[in-house]
């Protein structure tokens, strides 16, 4: 497999534009197989649909290193090529003093080359003695080229090319990118905007940086820098027979792509619709609500009485529910916009909902699966982000404790309600032995 690690020397300093650009470029003539360090939704919609196929998420925090290597290598199989986005800077992990969780530690895992991606604005000089920090700072990590970005003009560029041949000797300068604001994806307050936004107007962009990007030069790098992993497949098969909802659209959209893959291996199938849209309930054994913007779409969600009484009948007719961050919130009685106004949502859990635009994360979560979770128990790793608090009463019933990280209140997640969970932690299915288990359990 050949590939190359996209890092940053931080966050902010245009990573997710120019990844996406190179993996757009080259999905015009190659099969580009892209990948995600850390725990993030957004980045990887971009990748998708960048490159026409899903992207995946890598975090050393959340998965052993085999872990790392079967995913990298069971999804590149039928690829030419893997372009992996690093998280923050390349050192930037879980704590101060280890690279678990970094974008570093991905790239030893792997054994594959980084090219640093440095915001240039001002820096001639400086911007050479960036690029040989971060080369010393860990040798085991093979920087092998760089991407100047935010270049104003011909002058910039030429100091920085004296600068980068004078200093450092074996970087491969593979592009110096103007400053142009046109070019920049927009933001929203989880991050980048979803990939709605992916229209003609953001492929322009895409386009542009790709031409800036040295196309040849990164390949040279990739193709220089072969390994072999395992192609193992990541899930066992299970003949469950059984069909789990799954709302995707604007509302419900943070989905780990290995999470519904898994419920699949299990035998149970997700079937798709649009809650937001209007779409009802499907005919199904379990839901699963994901993440993403039900705050935004309050209205369309409180006004599909559908969705919401079918989701209340299927939890009091004992059949899971599981809501994860913005599925937790859809699962309480109400959720109070931005704007202060109160929408009825579903009322599988007796808690309200408050949008607040005060940031919880993005961190790390270590907790542990009580004994009445009807859908995990034992150890459990994930993350949360999260710009809502949800109020609930003090006889709630929990079904996680919570040793790292916050939860919903006092170091508690995972409200429970019979066979139904709701909770602001993420899990991604490979941090967890047997991710689907609990879905089985519950519908067999």
């Amino acid at each position: 497999m050949k590939g190359v690690i996209i890092a940053g020397t931080g966050s902010g300093v245009g990573k997710t534009t120019l990844t996406a650009g190179i993996l757009h470029r080259l999905s015009k003539t190659m099969k580009v197989q892209a990948f995600k360090i850390g725990p993030d939704f957004i980045d990887p919609m971009y990748h998708t649909a960048a490159t026409g196929r899903y992207s995946r998420n890598l975090d050393s925090f959340l998965m052993d290193d085999e872990t790392i290597k079967n995913s990298v290598g069971a999804n590149t199989r039928d690829a030419d090529i893997c372009v992996i986005e690093g998280v923050r800077g390349l050192y930037e992990g879980s704590e101060g003093d280890s690279d678990a969780g970094s974008t570093a530690r991905i790239a030893k895992i792997l054994g594959l080359p980084v090219v640093l991606v440095l915001d240039a604005g001002s820096l001639t000089r400086s911007a050479a003695a960036i690029v040989n920090g971060f080369r010393s700072f860990d040798p085991e990590v093979k920087i092998k080229g760089v991407i100047l970005n935010k270049v104003s003009g011909p002058q910039h560029s030429g100091k920085l090319d004296v600068a980068m041949e004078t200093y450092c000797k074996g970087i491969r300068v593979l592009g110096k990118i103007r400053r142009d604001r046109e070019m920049e994806i927009g933001q929203r307050h989880l991050g980048l905007s979803t990939s709605e936004a992916f229209n003609k107007e953001t492929v322009e962009k895409l386009d542009i940086a790709g031409d800036m990007i040295d196309a040849d030069g990164l390949l040279d790098i990739a193709e220089n820098c072969e390994v072999h992993l395992p192609e193992k497949s990541l899930f066992r098969k299970y003949g469950c027979g059984a069909r789990i909802a799954v709302p995707k659209d604007k509302a419900y959209s943070f989905y780990y792509r290995e999470n519904l893959e898994c419920l699949s291996e299990s035998g149970i199938e997700p079937v798709y619709f649009d809650a937001a849209g209007g779409d009802p309930l499907p005919d199904a054994d379990a839901v699963y609500l994901g993440g993403g913007y039900p705050e935004l779409y309050c209205e369309e969600i409180s006004g599909n009485r559908d969705f919401l009484e079918g989701l209340r009948n299927f939890a009091d007719e004992n059949k899971p529910v599981y809501g994860e961050c913005g599925g937790l919130m859809t699962m309480c009685s109400s959720l109070e916009s931005k704007d202060g106004k109160v929408f009825p949502m579903s009322g599988i859990i007796d808690s309200k909902a408050v949008f607040t635009n005060v940031r919880h994360g993005p961190a790390y979560v270590i907790a542990e699966g009580k004994e009445n979770n009807p859908l995990f128990r034992g150890r459990m790793k994930g993350h949360e982000y999260h710009y809502s608090d949800v109020f609930c009463p003090e006889n709630a019933e929990f079904g996680i404790d919570v040793m790292r990280g916050n939860g919903v209140s006092g170091k508690k997640d995972g409200l429970v309600y019979r066979r139904s969970l709701g909770c602001y932690m993420h899990q991604h299915a490979l941090s967890y032995k047997d991710w689907a288990k609990g879905f089985r359990d519950c519908l067999n």
